[in-house]
């Protein structure tokens, strides 16, 4: 991801080719998966494409249930499992605050992601600002403090969801 908004971090707009995007996602993560020697078994598969679906994070029971709909019998360990995988693979992401997952636009590389989460409609951007990364490894190591994991998270309005509110 660029660290310079205006070179592509955007919420997707109403025109967005959504089925493009969850393809180009699956293909990605095909043959990042088969350059790394693992496989992306078919119900991990199945649960990345239904993670993709929106842009808007999805909880584990959302996932069980899009299975189920879909036909496919899951119990709860196995979209667990699926979702340490990914995760693992740096496919998706947890968004904490949500409990929720959200596919990783830039999974060829290990980072720690940043997101913008509208608490309207609860769409995510996912941000992989260095600059911020420094900023917390900088303090943090001036405090003498290891990170382990980190997860930044700020919650606001969407562009979409500014409109409305202010048409609205």
């Amino acid at each position: 991801m660029p660290e310079n908004p205006s070179e592509g971090w955007r919420f997707p707009e109403p025109t967005h080719n959504h089925r493009q995007c969850v393809q180009s996602a699956l293909e990605r993560a095909e043959s990042l998966c088969r350059a790394r020697g693992c496989r992306l078994t078919e119900q991990r598969r199945r649960v990345l494409a239904l993670i993709w679906q929106s842009h808007r994070p999805v909880g584990a029971y959302a996932l069980l249930d899009g299975l189920r709909e879909s036909g496919h019998n899951a119990a709860p360990p196995t979209v667990y499992r699926a979702l340490e995988f990914l995760l693992e693979q740096g496919l998706i992401h947890r968004v904490e605050s949500l409990n929720a997952y959200v596919g990783c636009p830039q999974p060829e590389e290990h980072h720690h992601a940043q997101f913008l989460v509208c608490r309207a409609c609860e769409t995510a951007l996912e941000l992989d600002a260095r600059a911020i990364d420094e900023a917390v490894a900088d303090c943090a190591a001036h405090c003498g403090f290891k990170v382990e994991r980190q997860t930044v998270e700020v919650r606001g309005l969407c562009p979409r969801c500014q409109r409305k509110t202010h048409h609205g």
